[in-house]
């Protein structure tokens, strides 16, 4: 057991950053590229069905998160431990990746196999995810934990960038063509024509977390235990209660609260219509938009490990600063392209068809995009680390559930802002304009924050 502030071995430090390793593979395959799109194109009655159902499922998982969250980790600081409850999370996580397998096309209950299955992963995965991070300051002394942050989440794009790449170059293929990205006949026999490939990614994901998570449990000490589950039950209820008390006194944590809930809503709407902006505004296809996602990847984990050092360096609200800024700059510019204009005004010649990003607009696209993801893990991971530079240290957890529940509470309102814009406009670039109001009214909040830990 490490003393707390002293930091823990590097073996324990390393393997506590494969968590975001394990888990990323279900955020980038299932919830983005690769089972998602096949929801919503083959196994739903319509791709506008599919994206409705999909939306409901996210929904409810996020209104769980919100409530359960903050009471789980309240009760979790009451006992003390933290990797028991990671792996009560990771058991139906990896159980309910695999029942993806089944919601195959034309299957009696493939749709409700398939929202069932995300919504429990997803809680699974949020909840584990709220206890792995209220880990960090038993690992490092406080002068680096901004750097363990972007570590963290620098090993967990890898671990996206690789699980994609294996996804659809192995494994996925076009049902047209029968053949993965890589132009190969997909491993294991996996048919295209009944999506198995696609269908592949839940259960890929959860094997990949269950052989790279088991390093957390061999190798990275826990908190040492205060009380039986029943007696810290009814104290992380009664902590529960005094720590939103505590969150609404201290003027600067509840203020950066709200403004990890604006900025952080922007981030997920902008996100979720990228690839939809993407294929509406230059018409990209599935190859494009996977090509787009690899080259995300591996900007974001170049960012997260540059923002780490930047966080150590200039503290965690500069990184927010700057990555808010480069947000806004770069939204400003997408939405400002389609397929013959850059920039709202100068003409640009489209791509050929069937090239790969030939054209000023897609290419314009491409890198603005590559900014955007090089930027989203800094803004996450320094989140996470002014998280622990305010809040009070024995209440860790319970705060960091807070942060949980400040990232998911309203994340229905920039995606709902968009449509609504959209739907009134009658033009995507419009509806996309909305999310930079969320940035800025986020990053204005954040100016109204200091990084003084609460008392």
């Amino acid at each position: 057991m490490t003393i707390a502030g002293k930091g823990a071995g590097r073996l324990a430090v390393v393997s506590w950053a494969l968590f975001d390793w394990a888990g990323q593979p279900f955020f980038t395959l299932v919830t983005t590229f690769v089972f998602a799109p096949y929801f919503a194109s083959a196994l739903a009655a319509t791709p506008a069905e599919g994206q409705t159902l999909w939306g409901y499922a996210t929904a409810a998982a996020g209104l769980a998160i919100a409530i359960l969250a903050p009471v789980l980790g309240s009760v979790a600081d009451a006992t003390g431990h933290r990797k028991p409850w990671i792996f009560a999370f990771s058991v139906p996580f990896v159980v309910a990746c695999m029942m993806l397998w089944y919601a195959a096309p034309g299957a009696p209950s493939g749709v409700t196999t398939a929202l069932i299955a995300f919504a429990v992963a997803t809680l699974s995965i949020e909840f584990a995810t709220v206890f792995n991070n209220a880990m960090m300051p038993d690992l490092v002394p406080p002068e680096r934990i901004g750097r363990l942050s972007g570590a963290g989440w620098a090993t967990g794009y890898a671990g996206g960038l690789v699980s994609l790449v294996i996804a659809l170059g192995f494994l996925a293929a076009n049902p047209e063509t029968g053949h993965t990205l890589l132009g190969l006949d997909p491993l294991f026999g996996l048919d295209p024509v009944t999506r198995e490939g696609d269908r592949a990614a839940g259960p890929f994901s959860g094997l990949w977390y269950l052989v790279f998570v088991l390093p957390l449990f061999l190798f990275v000490p826990d908190a040492p235990k205060k009380a039986r589950l029943g007696p810290a039950v009814r104290a992380g209820f009664f902590n529960l209660a005094r720590t939103f008390r505590d969150a609404r006194a201290n003027k600067v944590l509840f203020t950066f609260l709200i403004a990890n809930m604006i900025y952080k809503d922007g981030l997920v709407a902008l996100f979720a219509f990228g690839g939809i902006y993407a294929a509406g505004q230059l018409g990209w296809g599935s190859i494009q938009i996977g090509s787009f996602g690899i080259l995300l990847t591996i900007t974001g984990t170049i960012g997260a490990v540059v923002g780490g050092r930047l966080d150590d360096a200039y503290g965690p609200k500069a990184v927010l600063f700057g990555a808010l800024g480069i947000l806004i700059i770069c939204g400003l510019g997408l939405i400002s392209i389609d397929r013959d204009t850059v920039l709202f005004v100068i003409p640009a010649t489209p791509g050929a068809p069937g090239s790969l990003f030939s054209s000023l607009p897609e290419q314009m696209f491409l890198g603005l995009g590559a900014l955007i993801g090089a930027v989203a893990g800094p803004l996450q991971a320094a989140s996470r680390s002014l998280l622990v530079a305010i809040a009070p240290k024995q209440q860790m957890t319970q705060f960091f559930g807070l942060l949980a529940l400040s990232g998911k509470v309203t994340s229905f309102m920039a995606p709902l802002s968009v449509s609504l814009m959209t739907a009134w406009s009658g033009s995507q670039a419009a509806g996309m304009s909305v999310i930079l109001g969320f940035f800025a009214v986020g990053g204005y909040l954040l100016f109204l924050t200091n990084e003084n830990r609460a008392a």
